[in-house]
């Protein structure tokens, strides 16, 4: 693809709420602010509130002079999650029910933003209830090529609606405890991580499934071939956000015509580097990235 990728996320726009205090997330949110930052044409459809956190989140994308177009509003309040962290920087996430972004609806110019679009990324938890489900349904039978990125929350998921997903999915994405999960599920146990990979592949009919692995790097099922990418060492701050940069350098190396192998190395490279700072979406310049990859 010689021009630039346009790419659609779906989901929640929220705000993590950390004990120092809030940062703006939200998985789809940080895989859509992470393209936008490499240059790839970048919406969301999404909804806030009409709160004033609402207003603050809007202010902030216009600061970072991303578009709101497809973000709609609700009487419903903007999303809050409180994240926990324990003395590795791992997070624990309690996450606000009923939320504004509960409510997407599929509008006539959200349907024709995903038509337009060359790649459309969602996830399992703005999908935890009805309304969404229905309305999601207009949107993604318009998409081009999907990815779905599990990003299962216990307990704001119903594997009965995650599987599907993964069935109709051009390209998966999952940690490993996920895929534990689904594998053991679907009776697809086998001796390596490269069999299980291909196993869910021919299960839901995929040609690209990618596993992060948190340290210890990240395996890419893609087109028949399995890719494997070691972690870089870093002295994490903390993990949110982390998964989400690393899918998006992956898709955006994918449909950028990197090869696979650059396109794993540069997510790999870029979660760890995110993994490293607070928040789920640091400031990351292409010299850290230069020096990280150069640097192994």
């Amino acid at each position: 693809m010689s021009k630039t990728p346009h790419i659609v996320c779906y989901g929640e726009i929220l705000w993590d709420v950390f004990p120092d205090g809030k940062k703006l997330g939200g998985a789809p949110l940080n895989v859509a602010l992470r393209l936008h930052s490499f240059g790839a044409n970048t919406s969301i459809i999404s909804t806030l509130g009409k709160d004033a956190l609402g207003k603050t989140t809007l202010k902030t994308l216009k600061e970072k002079n991303f578009p709101a177009t497809y973000i709609q509003q609700s009487k419903r309040p903007t999303g809050q999650v409180t994240v926990t962290l324990d003395s590795t920087g791992s997070a624990r996430y309690d996450i606000q029910k009923d939320a504004a972004w509960d409510y997407i609806a599929a509008t006539p110019e959200a349907i024709e933003e995903v038509k337009k679009a060359d790649v459309f990324v969602f996830g399992s938890l703005a999908l935890r209830d009805t309304y969404n489900q229905a309305q999601f349904e207009a949107l993604v039978t318009e998409a081009t090529y999907t990815v779905f990125d599990l990003n299962l929350r216990d307990p704001h998921y119903d594997l009965d609606v995650v599987l599907p997903l993964m069935e109709i999915a051009n390209c998966i994405k999952l940690n490993d405890e996920e895929l534990e999960l689904i594998v053991t599920l679907l009776d697809l146990e086998k001796e390596t991580l490269e069999e299980e990979l291909k196993a869910v592949a021919k299960a839901t009919n995929t040609d690209t499934i990618c596993v992060t692995l948190g340290p210890d790097g990240a395996m890419l099922y893609h087109n028949k071939t399995i890719y494997t990418q070691v972690g870089f060492p870093t002295k994490v701050v903390d993990t949110v956000g982390a998964g989400d940069s690393f899918l998006a350098a992956l898709i955006y190396g994918l449909v950028s015509e990197q090869t696979p192998e650059d396109s794993l190395e540069v997510a790999a490279a870029i979660g760890s580097l995110v993994a490293g700072k607070a928040g789920a979406n640091p400031v990351v310049t292409n010299n850290e990235i230069d020096e990280l990859l150069d640097s192994y």
